[in-house]
Formats: C-alpha cells, sequence, structure tokens
C-alpha cells in the first residue's frame, strides 16, 4: 500500500514539473530545437522528481514529431551528444603516462558518447522504455539514406540488449485465458503465415497447439518475441495441414513430436536484440516437463533468401551444373509466373532440391550460412535434418522458396555440441540426407566459401 502511495506522489510531483517545463521550454521555434534544449537541462539535471518530469516532456514530443522534425533530431544527437574528441585524447593520454585505475576510469568514461546517457535518463519517465524502442525503430527507416547516423543506432542497440537481458524477460504461454489486446497482437505481428482474424488464431490455441512468448516488465502486454507449436506425430512435411482451421483437433498426449513453425519478433526497434534462442530452448523445456510423451522437437522452417539467391544461380548455371536443358526448364517456369503464383512441376524437384541443398549447406557470408533462418538455429544448435517439396503453397511460402520448407531438429543429446561445433569451429550440423542432395563437384566449391559441415 505504502509503494502504491508512493508511486502517487510521485507522478503528482513529476506532473508538477512537467507544468513548470511546458511553460519554461516553449521558447524553441523548432521541434527538434525544443527537445534539444530539453536534452541539454535533462543531462544537467540533478533533481530526480524535476529530472523525471524533464524525461516526461521528451517522451511525449518524442512521439509527436513528423518525419522531418524526427530527423532534425538524429542530426542533433549526432552532432551534439557526441563523445569530445579532445577529452578521449587527453584521457587516452593520461592512462599512457599513468596507467591506473583512476584514468582508466575517465578514459571509459570519456570514449561513452554523451547520448547514452541522455538514454538512459529518458528510459526513468513512465513510458520511456517504450519510446526508446520506438525511437531505434524510427531510426532504422532512415539509416540506410543516412549512414553517419549508425553510430546512435549501436548507442541505441548496445543499451536495449542490456536492459532487454534474458534475466528480465518473462516466458507466459498464450491461451484463450489471454488478455484480448495480447491475442489481438499475435494476429498482427504473426509475419511467417498470415492469421486472417480470430478463427485463425483459434486453431492456433487449439489444444493439439501451444503458443509461448517472452514479455519485459516495462512494456505490459507487449510481446517481445513468440513461438508457435503444433503437437504432432512424426516430423511434420507441409504447413497447410498444421494451420489449417478446418483439421481435426488431436490428443496433445498422443503426440510425439513438438513442431515450432512460426517464430515472430513483434519489435522492430528490438531488431538484433537476440533472445530468440533462449525462448526456443525454455520452451523445449516447458513442453517436455509437460508432456513426457514428447521426443522429438523440429521445425517447420522457411527458407527466406532462396528465391533471391535462386536467380543468381541461374546466372551462373555452369557452376552449379545447371545444364541448358534444365536451365531452359527453369527459366520457362520463371517466365510462365514461377515463384509467385504456382508450385513448381514434380519434373523440376531434383534441380530444386540439388539448390536448395547447396544454398542451405554450402552458401556462406562471412564464415555463416547466408540464408537468416538457417543461420538462426544452426547457431542455436540444431541440425539441418530434411527439405521438403510443396510444403509451402501460400502466395509468400512460392515466392520466398518454391514452396520449399526445411526441418531443423533440436536434439537434448547434441544441441551444446552443435552450438559449440558453429562458435569455435564453424561447422554446420547437416544431415547425411541433404549433403547427399548436392553432387560432389558442387561440394567442392564449399572450400572457396570456407565451409565445414558435420554431417549428422
Amino acid at each position: 500500500m505504502a509503494s502504491v502511495h508512493f508511486n502517487e506522489y510521485w507522478h503528482l510531483v513529476a506532473d508538477a514539473g512537467l507544468e513548470l517545463l511546458r511553460s519554461r521550454f516553449q521558447s524553441a521555434k523548432e521541434p527538434s530545437q525544443n527537445l534539444y534544449v530539453l536534452c541539454e537541462e535533462l543531462l544537467s539535471n540533478q533533481g530526480e522528481a524535476s529530472g523525471i518530469a524533464l524525461a516526461m516532456n521528451i517522451v511525449e514530443q518524442l512521439r509527436s514529431l513528423d518525419d522531418e522534425s524526427r530527423l532534425a533530431f538524429f542530426e542533433s544527437i549526432y552532432s551534439k551528444f557526441d563523445v569530445d574528441h579532445q577529452t578521449v585524447l587527453t584521457a587516452a593520454e593520461d592512462f599512457c603516462r599513468n596507467q591506473d585505475q583512476k584514468t582508466l576510469r575517465r578514459l571509459i568514461q570519456g570514449t561513452e558518447p554523451r547520448r547514452q546517457e541522455l538514454f538512459r535518463r529518458i528510459n526513468m519517465a513512465p513510458g520511456g522504455t517504450r519510446a526508446i524502442v520506438e525511437l531505434r525503430s524510427e531510426l532504422l527507416k532512415v539509416r540506410t539514406d543516412h549512414k553517419h547516423l549508425g553510430v546512435i543506432d549501436l548507442d541505441l542497440k548496445h543499451l536495449l540488449s542490456s536492459w532487454f537481458n534474458r534475466g528480465f524477460l518473462t516466458l507466459e504461454q498464450i491461451n484463450w485465458e489471454t488478455p484480448a489486446v495480447v491475442l489481438e497482437k499475435l494476429i498482427e505481428y504473426e509475419t511467417v503465415h498470415e492469421m486472417k482474424g480470430w478463427e485463425d488464431l483459434r486453431g492456433r490455441l487449439a489444444d493439439d497447439r501451444r503458443c509461448f512468448a517472452f514479455f519485459h516488465p516495462t512494456l505490459p502486454n507487449e510481446p517481445l518475441i513468440f513461438v508457435e507449436v503444433a503437437l504432432v506425430k512424426g516430423l511434420s512435411d507441409s504447413i497447410r495441414p498444421i494451420i489449417d482451421t478446418d483439421r481435426p483437433v488431436d490428443n496433445p498426449k498422443l503426440a510425439d513430436t513438438a513442431i515450432f513453425y512460426s517464430i515472430n519478433n513483434c519489435q522492430t526497434g528490438l531488431r538484433g536484440v537476440s533472445f530468440g534462442n533462449f525462448l526456443i530452448k525454455q520452451v523445449v523445456q516447458k513442453l517436455a516437463q509437460e508432456l513426457p510423451n514428447l521426443k522429438n522437437f523440429a521445425t517447420l522452417s522457411p527458407i527466406p533468401g532462396f528465391s533471391n539467391w535462386f536467380d543468381l544461380a541461374l546466372d551462373q548455371p555452369q557452376r552449379f551444373g545447371i545444364t541448358s536443358r534444365d536451365s531452359n526448364a527453369l527459366l520457362g517456369f520463371l517466365a510462365d509466373g514461377g515463384f509467385t503464383n504456382r508450385k513448381p512441376p514434380e519434373s523440376l524437384k531434383p534441380i530444386f532440391f540439388r539448390l536448395a541443398a547447396y544454398y542451405l549447406a554450402f552458401e556462406k557470408h562471412k564464415d555463416k550460412p547466408l540464408d537468416p533462418v538457417a543461420r538462426f538455429h544452426l547457431r542455436n544448435g540444431a541440425s539441418l535434418k530434411r527439405i521438403n517439396w510443396h510444403a509451402d503453397d501460400s502466395v509468400k511460402g512460392l515466392s520466398q522458396s518454391a514452396g520449399i520448407l526445411a526441418n531443423y531438429v533440436y536434439s537434448p543429446n547434441t544441441i551444446v555440441q552443435n552450438h559449440e561445433n558453429y562458435v569455435q569451429g564453424k561447422k554446420l550440423a547437416i544431415s547425411k540426407d541433404i549433403i547427399d542432395l548436392v553432387p560432389k563437384k558442387l561440394r567442392n566449391l564449399s572450400a572457396k566459401n570456407n565451409a565445414a559441415v558435420l554431417k549428422r
């Protein structure tokens, strides 16, 4: 009860401070100028209540900015809240002369941009964390055209990675008891296999389905990431029976396999802040406790980069062992709409499988799998078990990978070693069935890509 009274009192003080601040800082002509003055005041302010009032005012104004004013604000904190190079140089020279804790601390403090402390203080305001996540989301939209603003993104990512550390997150199961505001967001945030409304959601929360999400205490009712699971018999080879709203609902106690078929990051502003690997491993643990009959844990995953890479492969047919006859057949398929409106004919299956297997197992970027989903699961300790033909006939599934989906298996007996092999030795856990789809001549190309494959 005392804490409730204290919070009410704290808000009263902050609200009173806001009234004073509004009259004090309304003189600036441009919104970004007004924000700059407020930010300087916040950094120099020593009072707790007035500091929260300032932070609340900044949060309020950040949300009211139009695109032009927001970009001006980014430019302002880029140039005016950066490190002072002379301070860093002096601190570095002092440390070189006298390498003690005092000079080291001064050097560390000098190399931190002022904007990091600014973001920490904004975070003190009610809704401050949400505002900063939203701010980074807006920054990501303009970073490509304004590359110098990438340093602000590094600052924000550094702070958000600490604030959204796994230790602060809670894992919750989503079901029909979950508040409607959260259920609506699941429909909104589902990007892997679109949900068209409540009927689709009902099917995905049936007795033989599970859904789990991570939440953060500062963002109530806002899932950060969620995973959808199907409890089935055997390794699934198609998404349609899993998400079909007319399917029969099976007894989960008779299932022997948990299929992770959709993983969705919900907050654009948290892009690059990794907690998906913790999510899967913790869900595996919870499901194993709830349903001891489950023996296998696997995914049914998209291959989102395949179609773009496929176009590049067609430009180098000899390199990938594509004959003139195969090339003409593939070009004819693509010319007729190909990836966008129809499933490939059975006659093209061997070519597609050969190229898909090579793409997943051997195509690299900086010694890591080129495909982002493969990169995530293989680094997480899974093994690539199988690829499936005509597995996703949706427009998205066809356009991404000609309807091909992959199974990554999370085996408790190998997950740790697979992860270590990936991180330490850059070796990928790939099944022999996948490797055998790739002709030896193509496998030899892996040496040029620094690929190392660990057969499972």
